[in-house]
């Protein structure tokens, strides 16, 4: 065979296996948003707007977070706004542990950073289509809490 048959076929896989990995991405949103200077303030609500198509389903809602290897705790408090058609507006608190009793982190890491997606909501069910709003305030007792990266959601239908 010729280069130029060759670079084609190349090509071609790259095209097929981009198309098959870029469809396996279900999910209705999942985003963050970088935290100013690595210090999460408590007036720091990151907010997220969160478009439900298809109240029928249900969805699992993951709270996405990145720090550095310098966050001191093994754990982060989060308050969770949630508010949008058909519902009252409620705020939940969760803990969130972030290593091993060791101090190895959970998540995986790149670098000095350290990256997770954690279930904040299973098999959630939305009241009605339209727009919800999450917003993420960190509950810890430090202010600002210093080490936070990016902050972020994601929302997938459960299958």
């Amino acid at each position: 065979m010729n280069k130029a048959v060759l670079a084609i076929q190349k090509l071609f896989m790259l095209i097929i296996l981009s198309v098959l990995f870029g469809c396996n991405n279900r999910a209705v949103i999942d985003t963050s948003q970088e935290i100013n200077e690595r210090r999460w303030g408590y007036d720091n609500k990151v907010t997220f707007p969160v478009k439900i198509d298809d109240a029928g389903k249900a969805y699992n809602i993951y709270f996405n977070l990145r720090h550095t290897a310098d966050y001191k705790y093994s754990n982060i408090f989060i308050l969770i706004h949630e508010g949008g058609p058909g519902m009252k507006p409620i705020t939940e608190r969760k803990e969130l542990q972030l290593a091993y009793p060791d101090g190895e982190w959970f998540g995986s890491g790149s670098g000095n950073l350290y990256s997770y997606q954690l279930l904040i909501k299973e098999n959630y069910r939305f009241p009605k289509a339209g727009t919800y709003t999450f917003k993420f305030e960190q509950n810890m007792r430090d202010n600002p809490l210093r080490e936070i990266s990016d902050v972020g959601i994601r929302v997938e239908p459960v299958q």
